[in-house]
């Protein structure tokens, strides 16, 4: 697992860049819209309230469908990053499987979203001032 902090997040982040199914996801205009309406601080509740109600809880039903494809920036997010289900977390960040996810654990995944999400803002602004 990638550490909690800024060069430990980029990193993570450049060895997602690797796969060509987790950087196929970018947002979209309507995404960066709700992000600029909402803020990030609500981004961040609402990264904390999935991860924790879809994500922390050691039985998922419906582990591997549980985050939706589209529909909210954080989503988007959790399949670029990888967070978006426990075999994902497992394979790609060695977070194991069959237990609650710990306060770390937690802070990880929503750090890695976060810094995700504020990766794409950054490029979509650079694309706007071009």
């Amino acid at each position: 697992m990638c550490q909690n902090n800024l060069m430990e997040y980029k990193d993570c982040l450049n060895k997602l860049k690797n796969s060509k199914f987790r950087n196929s996801f970018h947002l979209k205009n309507k995404d960066f819209a709700y992000i600029e309406r909402v803020g990030m601080e609500k981004i961040e509740s609402h990264a904390y309230d999935f991860v924790n109600a879809r994500l922390a809880p050691k039985i998922i039903p419906n582990d591997g469908k549980q985050t939706p494809m589209r529909g909210h920036p954080v989503f988007i997010a959790q399949h670029a990053t990888a967070t978006c289900c426990r075999g994902c977390l497992w394979k790609w960040w060695k977070i194991p499987q069959n237990k609650d996810l710990s306060p770390d654990e937690i802070e990880f995944v929503v750090g890695l979203i976060l810094e995700w999400i504020k990766s794409e803002c950054e490029r979509f602004n650079q694309s706007q001032n071009a």
